[in-house]
């Protein structure tokens, strides 16, 4: 049977079908129709300003690399405005992360942006190696995910940026409702949906692909031949997102669909007025300054649990009393230095041509 004719163009020869639509169509109209997908909703939600400052997440990875890449190709295209910076986060993790950060470094001379590290053993004093020797791989990725988002935060502080994006895809988001309705997180719920997210004290984050498909992604990073890394972490098989997503999967098999329909779900759940009032107050915690739900922030408490010899006591409130029934922590404590929000920078941005 005779190859069929791109569905949009008419004209080439349908190499792929889209995960998303079932559309049979061509490479060049696939990396259009991908590209303006991406366009429209950073316009729709109107995520950034010209003269933004914008620090892209950056592991390595096909998420994060075709961020990048698509990143600098549709602040070219359509004239942004925006300086982009590379930040990646180097957790420790000894034959992951370390070769990780060399395709990061390729990246930064492919997509000529400036690059920054930051490192866990830098910030915190515990590299995830060391964590992991510590406390077992459960409830490892708990404290990473604490970790590394302050680390984003502080690394982008020192970059005096104004806005960070991450590869999160829309399959990631339809695993964090699953994972938020299994574990009945009212809180997290309410907000997982949200393609932009912004603390007091703490700088603009927003995911572009909000709505893309890992899969698009995959064939996106293939067909460009871009250059990322596809090891899967090695402490993340044990992980309780992996259930959300082989049931995720699952649905995806049967009906498509199904990963767009769980995030409408998710962006039409409302939070009544009486449980909202039931939630804490956003705070500053008293000893990095960072935001926080308590006197402490949820890095400094985890970070005191390992210090103490007490690495699983933050994890739950009712470990954090154990915790505090040992009485002050010692005053040689390692702690986290204070967060300082980054300084504003303006930039003239030249008025685009007519």
């Amino acid at each position: 049977m005779a190859p069929k004719s791109c569905a949009l163009c008419q004209n080439a020869k349908a190499i792929l079908r889209r995960p998303k639509t079932g559309q049979q169509i061509c490479k060049d109209c696939f990396f259009r129709v991908f590209e303006t997908e991406v366009h429209n909703t950073i316009t729709e939600a109107q995520l950034f300003k010209p003269g933004d400052r914008v620090a892209i997440g950056a592991s390595g990875g096909k998420d994060s690399t075709v961020l990048a890449y698509v990143m600098k190709t549709l602040n070219e295209r359509y004239q942004y405005g925006l300086s982009l910076f590379l930040l990646s986060i180097d957790e420790g993790i000894t034959g992951y992360r370390d070769n990780s950060l060399e395709t990061v470094k390729r990246n930064q001379q492919q997509y000529d942006m400036p690059l920054k590290i930051l490192s866990y053993d830098e910030l915190y004093g515990w590299t995830m190696d060391r964590v992991v020797s510590t406390i077992g791989k459960k409830n490892n990725c708990t404290f990473c995910g604490v970790f590394r988002r302050q680390a984003l935060d502080r690394g982008a502080a020192s970059l005096c940026v104004d806005h960070i994006v991450t590869g999160h895809n829309a399959d990631d988001i339809a695993e964090t409702v699953l994972m938020n309705i299994m574990r009945g997180d009212i809180a997290r719920l309410g907000r997982c949906t949200a393609i932009c997210t912004q603390g007091e004290d703490t700088i603009r984050r927003s995911k572009p692909f909000k709505y893309a498909y890992e899969k698009e992604i995959v064939m996106y990073a293939y067909f460009k031949k871009l250059d990322y890394f596809s090891t899967e972490c090695i402490y993340s098989p044990d992980a309780y997102r992996g259930h959300a997503r082989a049931f995720l999967k699952d649905l995806e098999a049967a009906r498509p669909s199904a990963i767009i329909d769980i995030i409408h779900s998710g962006e039409a759940f409302e939070v009544k007025d009486e449980v909202r009032a039931t939630q804490k107050t956003q705070q500053t915690c008293k000893r990095c300054g960072y935001m926080s739900s308590n006197d402490l922030c949820k890095a400094c408490s985890l970070l005191e649990g390992l210090e103490r010899g007490m690495s699983t006591a933050a994890i739950s409130d009712k470990g954090r009393r154990k915790l505090e029934a040992e009485g002050p922590a010692p005053n040689n404590l390692r702690t986290i230095p204070y967060f300082r929000p980054p300084t504003t920078v303006t930039i003239e941005v030249p008025a685009a041509s007519q």
